[in-house]
C-alpha cells in the first residue's frame, strides 16, 4: 500500500481512478486526489482561496487554483455517497479528458467543472458533448458545474448548476 492509498483509507483525501472502458490493461493515468478539507490546506500552507464570485473579483489572480480547488472539492463529495461510482475520463489522443464521470447501473453521467464567471459553450462543453454522443458510454445527460446560476447553456442534454447549489443537496 503505499502512502496515497493510505491517506484514502484514512479519509484525508479520496483517490478518483480513471474510468476504464473497453481497455484490456489498465491505462497509465494516475488516479486523481481529492482533499477531503481545504481548511486544512489552505492552515498548512497559510493562503485562502476564495471560491465566492465577490472573493475572486478581488482576487482574480487566484481563478485558476480556485477552479482546481473546486474540482477538488466536488470530486470529495461525489465520493462521499457509498454506493455511488466516481471516475474520471482521461484526455486520450485527441479526446479531452472529463472531470468525473458517475456510473449508476448502466448509466453514466459526465460532469465537468468550469468555475468561473463566463462559460464559452464551445470550448468549455466540449468533452462533455464528446462524451455524450458516445453512444458506447450510455450518457443521458451531463452536469456542468459553474461558479454562478446564471449561466446559460443551449443543450438540452446538459445541466448547469453552480458549485454551491450542488453541494447543498446533501
Amino acid at each position: 500500500m503505499n502512502y496515497l492509498d493510505f491517506l484514502d483509507e484514512a479519509l484525508l483525501l479520496r483517490l478518483i481512478e480513471p474510468l476504464e472502458i473497453r481497455q484490456k490493461k489498465t491505462s497509465a493515468s494516475p488516479a486523481k486526489v481529492c482533499l477531503c478539507d481545504h481548511a486544512l490546506r489552505a492552515s498548512w500552507l497559510g493562503e485562502v482561496i476564495p471560491l465566492d464570485s465577490e472573493g475572486l473579483v478581488a482576487n482574480p489572480h487566484l481563478t485558476d487554483l480556485a477552479g482546481r480547488l473546486a474540482e477538488s472539492a466536488l470530486g470529495y463529495f461525489l465520493a462521499s455517497f457509498p454506493f455511488l461510482k466516481v471516475n474520471y475520463y482521461p484526455a486520450r489522443g485527441i479526446e479531452r479528458e472529463v472531470d468525473f464521470v458517475i456510473t449508476i447501473g448502466t448509466r453514466r453521467i459526465p460532469i465537468e467543472v468550469k468555475h468561473r464567471k463566463k462559460v464559452d459553450y464551445h470550448e468549455d462543453t466540449y468533452g462533455l458533448r464528446a462524451f455524450l454522443e458516445k453512444t458506447v458510454y450510455n450518457a443521458p445527460f451531463g452536469i456542468l458545474v459553474t461558479l454562478d446560476d446564471d449561466v446559460t447553456i443551449y443543450d438540452p442534454r446538459i445541466i448547469q448548476i453552480s458549485l454551491a447549489s450542488l453541494l447543498w443537496m446533501r
